[in-house]
């Protein structure tokens, strides 16, 4: 295999958007925001806007519920979870879904960001559209998904490519609000908002700090684990080029930190233990070692109060 890792942060990061195929039409966001609701020290809106021509989407944007600061607030993209439940997205992080066991986008409204929470394709308010649903009722969920990932790919794109230009156009809206600090944007996100929030990271400059928990490991360890993953983990020929771990160490001297389960089942921890030691190898040589901190906790697949609580922190230190 031949991988290159020494590649620097913008050739790897051009060379892995090559991998990454065409790209969708951006255009006008053609933003509007709606039905404000104030409760417990946050405003939270829905907002509507336009990923690509003629694909406008439904988002929650929370705002913390006092006076603006003066250079406007930090702001954060927040990724939602996979879990195989598609009938939630964006409403976990917002606290309004029925099991909100990972409202981190009302926590960190609650501690001075405006947050934006927005569905990935295939979840919540972006699932099966409703022609395809009559021509094919069996079309839900995973093969949705399924379905969704292997159209792309014919076309020459990916699913990871479709994820990543729509994350996109939320931190697109964030930096048009007039309470934001368009400077001062970052993201969190657990499960496969934590892998997004890693890649989102690696090709958007525009996030200053981010967060990631239990999102990701070296693919080539999962693959040796024989573990299947949500369909955007894969784009043609990566492996060919690097894994996770030169992505992350690529990021540095920006701010990120990684929280993974000891015991997580999708995340062989010995290969997840080598990625950070590779990166804080990379974060040394950036004299930036402080702006990188991660964390094996004893459990499983989770984002536990008190590492939620530390992942604020780190983002309001760097942000």
């Amino acid at each position: 295999m031949d991988v290159q890792p020494s590649l620097g942060y913008k050739e790897l990061r051009a060379r892995v958007v090559q991998l990454l195929g065409v790209l969708p039409e951006g255009g006008s966001l053609d933003l509007s925001r709606h039905d404000l609701h104030r409760q417990d020290g946050v405003v939270r809106e829905e907002v509507v806007y336009q990923t690509e021509p003629g694909e406008r989407v439904r988002a929650w944007l929370l705002v913390p519920a006092r006076a603006t600061p003066s250079d406007g607030w930090p702001a954060a993209v927040a990724c939602h979870q996979h879990g195989g439940v598609f009938e939630w997205g964006k409403s976990e992080p917002a606290g309004l879904s029925p099991d909100p066991m990972y409202p981190y986008g009302l926590e960190l409204c609650r501690r001075g960001f405006v947050v934006i929470c927005p569905d990935n394709l295939c979840f919540e308010d972006r699932r099966t559209p409703a022609p395809l649903l009559a021509s094919s009722p069996e079309l839900v969920g995973e093969r949705y998904e399924l379905f969704e990932f292997t159209s792309r790919l014919l076309r020459g794109s990916t699913l990871q490519a479709k994820y990543l230009h729509d994350l996109g156009r939320a931190i697109d809206v964030l930096q048009q609000l007039p309470e934001v600090n368009p400077s001062r944007i970052g993201a969190i996100g657990h499960s496969l908002g934590g892998q997004e929030t890693l890649w989102l990271t690696f090709v958007d400059p525009r996030i200053s700090a981010a967060v990631s928990s239990c999102g990701f490991a070296p693919i080539k360890d999962i693959l040796a684990a024989g573990i299947n993953h949500n369909k955007a983990m894969y784009i043609p020929s990566l492996l060919t080029l690097c894994d996770l771990e030169d992505i992350v160490a690529s990021l540095a001297p920006r701010p990120f930190m990684l929280f993974s389960g000891g015991s997580d089942r999708i995340f062989p921890a010995e290969g997840v233990q080598r990625l950070i030691a590779h990166a804080r190898r990379a974060y040394l040589s950036a004299n930036a070692p402080d702006h990188f901190e991660a964390v094996i906790f004893p459990g499983g697949h989770s984002f536990p109060e008190h590492l939620r609580d530390r992942a604020y922190d780190f983002l309001k230190r760097h942000l």
